[in-house]
Parts: C-alpha cells; structure tokens; sequence
C-alpha cells in the first residue's frame, strides 16, 4: 500500500490556508448568503476555481505526480496562483459592494455575506503570498511564469476579460469605428498574451516557427502601440459629445473601461521592458 508523505513547508502551508480559505467562502456564499445574481455567481466561480486549482496543485505535488501531468510544473503553479490571487481580489471588492453595501442591521444572512467577504480577502493575501514565495529570484533558474513578464501577462488577460464584460453588457463599441478598432485591440493583444500563458503552461513553445523570445518582443511592441491607440480613442469616442452622449447609468462602466484600458497599456509597456531585458534559462 503506497504511502504519502507529507513534507511540510511554509509554502505548503500558505496554499493549505488559501484552500481552507476559498473553501469557506464560496460555501458559505452558496448556502447561506442569498447571492442570485451575476455578481453573486461570479464571486463563487472565483472562489471555486480558485479552491479546486489549489487542490489539484497540493494533490500533485504530495503524491509525486510532477512527471504525469501533461504540462510544465515549473510554470503551472505559480500561473494558477496569480490568476487566483486575482480572481479572489476581484470577488473582494465586488461582493461586499453588492450584498453589504447600504445594508444595515443584522441576520444570518448578513453574517454569511460578511464572512464571504471576510475569507475571501483572506484567501487574497494567502495566493499573494504563494506568489511571492515562488516568483523568480535575481540569477534564479525558473520557469517563465515565475518571472516579472510571465506574471505581467497573466494581469494583462484578467483586466482584458474584464474589460470584455464592461463593454458587452451593455454593447458600447458600436456606434464608431474607432470604437470597433478599441474592441478589436483588446481581442488580439488577449489573444496573444493568452496564447503566450498556454505555450508556457503546456511546454509548446518550441512550436513555434520563430524563437519564444523574438515573439515576445515582436507581440510586445505591437501590443503597446495598439494600446496606446486604444487609450487615447476610447475616451474621445465615449465622452465627447460629437461622437456619443452615453446615458448617466453607463458612463461608469465607460469610465472603468478607460482606466482598465490606461493600465493594460502600463502592463505591456511594462512587460516590454522586462522582456527586453530578461534573460532566463528554461521556459
């Protein structure tokens, strides 16, 4: 009868609090808290994905199955850890501002929906955490999703979703061209920075028909000036009222999507700069 032995860590421990933590928030949200709406559903998605990555993470790692698993274990961890991280952020800021914001008094329903906010910002800091530990180091041998650009990427296709749900519900880019190239942008560069992530994650990146590196250069700098197209049309086209006058109750998600397109431009303007300098030895 085969025996598991469990080497415990400090990082082992963080990823074991992570799991209690997500685990607690999204039950208590399911079957106490009365969250029947979108937001509602999001939250526990981030929660759960968040929960079941750990606990595949912890399942393989403890039962020695590095060498099984069809993808780069090097990289694997830390990519599911940041996209965690911010998954469980978002959920963070979100529910408490839907289901406690305004509300007063108390009830069992009240108390679910602060304990869902209270674990799930506990699960934040415990994936920041695991991040931390297991980021590349100066002069480190690492995966690339370890290092600062990897991580990069993973930001740059959360805040593109992101940014995907603000403009489709409801539709505001197509009332302009300019508007339909904004789209257009943050499809391709989620795309590329998706692909990237899926080439590190499933050790392909010898697929390609160019080294990995020329590609991230090359991917990089055109991401950078169709982004700064993006943010520099995206208001323009929103906001000045020769070419739109958006309704009062959308010009906070137009607003949203203008910074989230601001900062996305910072992260590959940031992730070039990296990248140019970077020099790893294994992806």
């Amino acid at each position: 009868m085969p025996l598991v032995v469990l080497h415990t860590s400090r990082l082992l421990w963080v990823r074991v609090a992570a799991l209690l933590f997500s685990c607690v928030a999204f039950s208590v949200a399911a079957h106490g808290a009365y969250v029947s709406s979108w937001v509602g559903d999001w939250c526990i998605f981030c929660w759960a994905f968040s929960f079941a990555m750990t606990l595949i993470v912890l399942l393989v790692e403890n039962f020695g199955l590095q060498a099984r698993v069809p993808v780069s274990w090097n990289n694997f961890p830390i990519t599911m850890a940041c996209y965690a991280s911010l998954l469980c952020l978002s959920a963070s800021i979100l529910f408490p501002v839907h289901f406690l914001k305004g509300q007063t008094g108390h009830g069992e329903v009240r108390d679910s929906r602060i304990a869902s906010t209270v674990f799930s910002c506990l699960a934040t800091v415990a994936y920041l955490l695991e991040v931390t530990m297991t980021r590349a180091r100066p002069g480190e041998v690492a995966g690339y999703m370890a290092t600062t650009p990897g991580q990069l990427k993973v930001c740059q296709t959360f805040v593109a979703c992101v940014i995907f749900i603000l403009v489709s519900n409801p539709v505001s880019y197509d009332h302009h061209a300019a508007l339909k190239w904004c789209l257009a942008v943050y499809c391709i560069c989620f795309i590329l920075s998706a692909a990237a992530v899926v080439l590190c994650v499933g050790e392909c990146t010898g697929c390609l028909p160019l080294p990995f590196s020329r590609f991230l250069s090359a991917y990089g700098l055109a991401a950078v000036v169709m982004y700064l197209t993006a943010t520099i049309l995206w208001p323009v086209f929103q906001f000045d009222k020769r070419y739109n006058n958006p309704r009062r109750s959308e010009q906070e998600a137009l607003v949203t999507v203008a910074v989230l397109t601001a900062l996305n431009f910072l992260l590959y303007l940031a992730d070039l700069v990296y990248s140019a300098r970077l020099v790893f030895v294994s992806v």
